[in-house]
């Protein structure tokens, strides 16, 4: 049986180094290609990536961005950067136009790490302080303002590489992770190698020697930290590109897959498939479901799973867990040791056991939760108040001090697990030539998760034509930021001072004269880069 892994705190050169020293030959990373890594392959392979990069200048302290989908070069990348001591800034493939731009210039970054297909879209925005794209894949952008470097030929040159001596700390920063904006364009999250690891020991549903199914992207801090679960625990990470509801069952049969991470909107899409005598028959023995809906535990029932939940954002690391098997109707569990939390009203007074005030959560250690938004004091000095991080969720407390999710006190928006900033959208809105005023807010959706309504006033003798401007958003915008619903209206409700009032626009939702695209036959998808072929 293997031994348990020591959990102390440690940066991710130091994890690669115990475990290819502890466990050499365990299988750390599957992808559902068939490719695998022992720990000492991995380790061998960061050492040659690192050696590579230090020789193209990357060095300790420095921000790097990564425009990768999820496969072995993004994991590589992230993995070999913090043993350089360099700091990881992932960004999302579907990134276009002024957010693509808006990551870049917050950044500061001069180095990309980017697929090759994606290269087209830097052609129509400013690239800011970026001098070298190192590029997987053949293609390239003739005039560029930037250096072009293949990214294919790194590993047959370093064979004998050594990583090269730094000094770090458990409080360095080891990744900086862009989540939705609520006013204001996204934002930075500062993540330090404590923060990471200890979001890796509080999700409590994976231990030694489990395999764990990844299949957020690696700029989704669920990315990161399922590859955080197996460095700490001793497991393995097999990372999928993305989730389907139909190759679930194949897939973690196929990858021996024994705990897995689901949003509400996956549960209710793999309970709705047809029972089987067959339901049973799987590796998976844990599951971590939030929301924490009605069909959570019949999930449980059904495939014979323990279930576990909690609430989690970017910043924070697990301030609240329920399992397993919580009977609480919709919990998100109870505080977690070294945690305190309160919930307070707008006047900054806390609220008696029932009412719905925003969480406010304290950790004894900073550093084991964000330490701030990268090159955006304001909303830092907003969010961290007197030792106190504000989430600007509103909760409600039961008297056996189970917390329970009510809504968002913010104008974000989270669709089928991606934050999405209603300011940024509005901006594009904005900029459609016949689109006077925009307001965008959350309807509800499938499984405790969002749908995006647009409510847009035209301008004088103008019309909106709602295909034009989807077509239009769709070269401008993430495909999940873009609305399903467009209610055109000759007014938005608005405060003496000229403000939208968008509590009024949630409350009245779907109206009769709201336009659903997907009826009109307007469907978008992920683009899907997949596995290179050439």
């Amino acid at each position: 049986m293997q031994k348990k892994a020591d959990i102390s705190p440690l940066t991710i050169r130091q994890l690669l180094e115990r475990n290819a020293r502890q466990w050499p030959d365990l299988v750390v990373l599957k992808f559902d290609d068939g490719d695998q890594y022992t720990s000492k392959r991995l380790l061998a392979e960061v050492t040659q990536l690192a050696a590579y990069l230090h020789d193209n200048g990357v060095r300790q302290g420095e921000f790097v961005l990564s425009w990768l989908p999820n496969g072995p070069l993004a994991v590589l990348l992230y993995l070999t950067l913090n043993a350089l001591g360099a700091i990881y800034v992932p960004f999302n493939t579907a990134y276009r136009g002024r957010l693509l731009e808006h990551v870049i210039a917050t950044s500061g970054a001069s180095r990309l790490f980017v697929d090759g297909r994606l290269l087209e879209r830097l052609k129509s925005v400013d690239t800011g302080n970026l001098e070298n794209v190192f590029i997987e894949g053949k293609e390239r952008l003739p005039s560029a303002a930037f250096a072009q470097h293949p990214l294919s030929l790194f590993h047959k040159q370093y064979k004998d590489a050594a990583l090269p001596d730094i000094e770090e700390n458990i409080t360095d920063t080891s990744a900086v992770i862009f989540t939705s904006g609520t006013t204001g364009p996204s934002k930075g999250v500062l993540c330090s190698y404590l923060h990471l690891h200890t979001s890796a020991t509080e999700f409590r549903h994976v231990g030694p020697g489990d395999t764990n199914l990844v299949a957020l992207p690696m700029f989704h801090v669920g990315g990161v930290l399922g590859l955080w679960f197996a460095l700490v625990h001793g497991g393995c990470a097999a990372f999928v590109e993305r989730f389907s509801t139909s190759a679930f069952w194949p897939t973690v049969k196929k990858l021996e897959v024994t705990s897995v991470g689901l949003l509400g909107a996956m549960v209710q899409y793999l309970m709705a498939q047809p029972a089987s005598e067959d339901d049973k028959n799987h590796p998976v023995k844990r599951a971590v479901i939030a929301p924490f809906g009605d069909d959570a535990l019949a999930f449980a029932d059904r495939f014979g799973i323990e279930v576990h939940t909690e609430f989690n954002m970017t910043e924070l690391s697990v301030p609240t867990w329920g399992g397993p098997n919580p009977t609480a109707r919709g919990t998100c569990g109870t505080p977690r040791p070294g945690v305190e939390l309160k919930l307070i009203n707008e006047n900054g007074e806390e609220v008696p056991n029932g009412e719905p005030g925003e969480l406010l959560v304290h950790v004894e250690n900073p550093y084991t939760i964000s330490h701030g938004y990268l090159n955006n004091p304001q909303a830092t000095a907003a969010t961290w108040q007197n030792g106190w991080f504000h989430t600007a969720d509103l909760f409600t407390r039961d008297d056996n001090n189970n917390y329970y999710f009510v809504d968002r006190a913010k104008d974000a928006i989270r669709r089928k697990g991606e934050n999405i900033s209603s300011f940024e959208v509005e901006e594009e809105l904005l900029a459609f030539p016949s689109v006077a005023e925009a307001a965008v807010v959350a309807v509800a959706g499938d499984g405790g998760e969002d749908e995006v309504l647009a409510a847009l006033v035209a301008r004088p003798d103008e019309t909106i034509d709602i295909r034009k401007l989807t077509d239009f958003l769709t070269k401008r915008l993430a495909h999940f930021m873009v609305p399903r619903y467009f209610r055109l209206t000759d007014y938005l409700p608005k405060t003496p001072t000229q403000k939208i009032e968008k509590h009024i626009l949630r409350i009245e939702g779907i109206t009769a004269d709201t336009m659903d695209r997907v009826q009109m036959g307007i469907e978008l998808k992920a683009e899907n880069l997949g596995k290179r072929t050439e």
